[in-house]
């Protein structure tokens, strides 16, 4: 039995994105240096964007000790590149990796891509030039049959878009991190995207909503300044919301009825809330109709038919994946996800599921949560 984990990261070297940027866009390309006491900094245009570190699963604790030393300007206990295991990083070394955990294929995000979208957003051509040195990374490693890496993307300009889907598709790569935001202030089922969506369709790649520095739902002032938190309290708090407002967005203005192909993750945003999700999306897009007298577009569907048609969710092993299935009347959506080698991951994941429910969760048991879906996700 094939078993496929939706959610890995590879950290980024110090020049990925100086190695892969276009040539006129080098000045615009994110860095990783050090400070004056040996602090390794994500840079973008000279500003620090978060700091740059070794995650190892369950220490979670020593994070926050880490960020307190270097918030007060003392040096590391280790020296960031002293520290980095080569898994992290080298894809050979992930394989290997791999067959420790039992893992036979790994979705593979970013791991400082997640720090500097909504920082970026501002500066279009930063965020444009340092995505694509990223995708270029990702297209040489497509090639690896048991890794599949996963784009970053911007909906801000569709023909860099179009350019980009084809570059990616054609190398093999098959999902790609986008933000479950607005987009220069336009609802992700504006007309004017629709053609964003029919070129996903088109390349056979599918748009993944994932934990992130992104533009956010709420308004910037209900948060601390950049550079006072690693990650506010209402990211944690409110970790599904863009997602399933995303989700809300796209199926009752009928974008997923249009494009019946389009296959949409959600990743590392938890899973527990889609149960109820799915009945207050039926149960508003019904009242609302009657209330109103009308609907925002016509479905030939229910609402949550779409979702289950087109969406896969990660959930880790912790929620009971089991019973949120039981939950959604046996629908088939979640995939299995170690979040390595971040601290909240972990480094057993068959273990993990294998110790939830009452029988315990193996792949023979749960075909889809451990392969089918996140293949489904892959395009096969």
């Amino acid at each position: 039995m094939t078993v496929i984990d939706s959610d890995q990261h590879l950290v980024e070297s110090r020049g990925l994105w100086r190695e892969y940027v276009d040539p006129a866009d080098r000045d615009l390309a994110l860095t990783i240096d050090d400070d004056a006491v040996g602090n390794a900094w994500l840079m973008g245009q000279g500003e620090r964007l978060g700091l740059a570190e070794v995650q190892t699963p369950g220490e979670t604790d020593v994070i926050g000790e880490r960020h307190e030393r270097a918030r007060r300007g003392e040096a590391p206990a280790v020296r960031y590149d002293d520290a980095l295991p080569r898994d992290h990083w080298d894809p050979d070394a992930r394989v290997a990796r791999l067959d420790a955990m039992g893992i036979d294929e790994a979705v593979l995000f970013p791991n400082y891509g997640l720090l500097w979208e909504r920082r970026l957003t501002a500066d279009r051509a930063a965020l444009l030039a340092n995505m694509r040195a990223w995708n270029r990374w990702c297209a040489a490693v497509a090639g690896t049959a048991r890794l599949h890496p996963v784009a970053h993307l911007s909906l801000s300009d569709l023909d860099w878009l179009d350019a980009e889907l084809a570059a990616l598709a054609a190398a093999g790569v098959k999902t790609a991190m986008i933000a479950p935001a607005l987009v220069d202030g336009r609802p992700l089922s504006h007309p004017d995207l629709d053609r964003a969506w029919a070129a996903f369709v088109t390349h056979d790649i599918a748009p993944v909503f994932h934990v992130a520095d992104q533009p956010r739902v709420f308004d910037d002032a209900w948060y601390p300044p950049d550079g006072t938190n690693f990650v506010p309290v209402l990211d944690s708090v409110f970790l599904s919301t863009a997602a399933a407002l995303a989700c809300t967005d796209l199926i009752v203005h009928g974008v997923l009825e249009r494009h019946p192909a389009l296959r949409i993750g959600i990743v590392e945003l938890s899973a527990v809330w889609v149960p109820m999700f799915l009945m207050m999306l039926d149960g508003g897009y019904d009242f609302t109709a009657r209330l109103n007298g009308s609907v925002p577009a016509p479905l030939s569907l229910r609402p949550s038919e779409y979702f289950r048609r087109q969406v896969r969710v990660s959930s880790f092993s912790y929620e009971l994946p089991e019973n949120i299935r039981a939950q959604l009347q046996g629908a088939d959506l979640l995939m299995a996800c170690s979040d390595f080698p971040h601290s909240e991951g972990t480094a057993t994941p068959l273990d993990d599921y294998a110790a939830t429910g009452r029988y315990g969760i193996d792949p023979d048991r749960a075909p889809g949560l451990f392969a089918d879906n996140a293949a489904f996700l892959l395009g096969r």
